[in-house]
C-alpha cells in the first residue's frame, strides 16, 4: 500500500495500462482483461488487475494532467515495481490530415512545463517514448489496418488554453497533436529506467473544431487498448 494506491503486495502488474479516467481504466479492465480485480479504489481513482492471454495486467488511472499522473507513475515504479506503463487515452489532432478516430503513437512529447521540470534547471530535457514498445505498437496498427501516425505530440499543463500562437508553432513544427500527461510519464519512465509509451486515440480537431460526442469515445477506443496491450508482450 502506497498513500494514493491501497492495493496489496503483488496485486499490480508489471505492466500497466494507464488511461486518464478512472471510468475508463473500469471498461478497459472489464472488457479487455479476464478476470478483472479491483485493487484500488482511493479517492475513486480506480486500478484493476487481470490477465491478458496470460500475462498479468493492471490497467489504473491517472487523473487529469501530469501532476496527477506522476502522483499514481512514481507510486506504481517505486512502491509496486510496475516496468512497462503506457498511457492510453484521447487526444486533440494538430495537423489536417489527422480524421477522427486515429491513433497516434507518440515517439516525443513536447511540452511548456512537467513536475519534473525543477529538476533540470536550464536544460531542456527531451521525453521520448521506449523504442521497442513504439515499435510493436506502429506493427500492431499496421497488421490490424487501423491509420495510425508515429512522430512528436504536446503535453500541455493547461486545458483551457488562451495561447493561439503556441498552438500554431506546434502545428507548424509538425506536432501531431495534444494531450495533458505523456511527457511526465517518459521523463519517469527515463529516470527510473522503466518502459513506457502513450497510444492515443484522436478524439476531437483543434483545426477543424470536429469532436467525438461523448457517448462515441469509449467504443472508438478499443483499437488503442488492443494496440498497447499486444505492443506489451510482443
Amino acid at each position: 500500500m502506497s498513500i494514493h494506491i491501497g492495493a496489496k503486495p503483488g496485486e499490480i502488474a508489471e505492466t500497466v495500462l494507464m488511461p486518464g479516467d478512472p471510468l475508463r481504466a473500469k471498461w478497459a479492465a472489464e472488457t479487455f482483461l479476464e478476470k478483472p480485480k479491483l485493487v484500488n479504489e482511493v479517492r475513486g481513482m480506480l486500478g484493476f488487475t487481470g490477465t491478458w492471454r496470460g500475462n498479468s495486467v493492471t490497467i489504473h488511472g491517472s487523473g487529469m494532467g501530469m501532476p496527477s499522473l506522476s502522483i499514481y507513475a512514481n507510486e506504481l515504479i517505486k512502491d509496486y515495481g510496475a516496468q512497462t506503463l503506457i498511457r492510453i487515452g484521447s487526444t486533440g489532432a494538430m495537423q489536417s490530415h489527422i480524421k477522427l478516430r486515429d491513433v497516434i503513437l507518440a515517439m516525443t512529447a513536447s511540452t511548456l512545463s512537467t513536475p519534473s521540470k525543477g529538476l533540470f534547471k536550464e536544460i531542456n530535457f527531451a521525453p521520448c517514448a521506449d523504442w521497442a514498445l513504439l515499435k510493436n505498437a506502429a506493427m500492431v496498427a499496421e497488421n490490424r489496418d487501423v491509420a495510425t501516425h508515429v512522430g512528436g505530440i504536446y503535453s500541455s499543463d493547461v486545458f483551457y488554453d488562451e495561447r493561439p500562437d503556441l498552438n500554431e508553432q506546434m502545428t507548424r513544427h509538425g506536432i501531431l497533436a495534444v494531450e495533458m500527461e505523456a511527457a511526465e510519464l517518459y521523463t519517469l519512465a527515463a529516470r527510473y529506467g522503466r518502459r513506457a509509451l502513450a497510444v492515443l486515440t484522436v478524439s476531437d480537431h483543434l483545426l477543424t473544431g470536429d469532436a467525438l460526442p461523448s457517448e462515441d469515445r469509449q467504443s472508438s477506443f478499443g483499437d488503442m487498448v488492443e494496440i498497447a496491450l499486444e505492443a506489451a508482450f510482443a
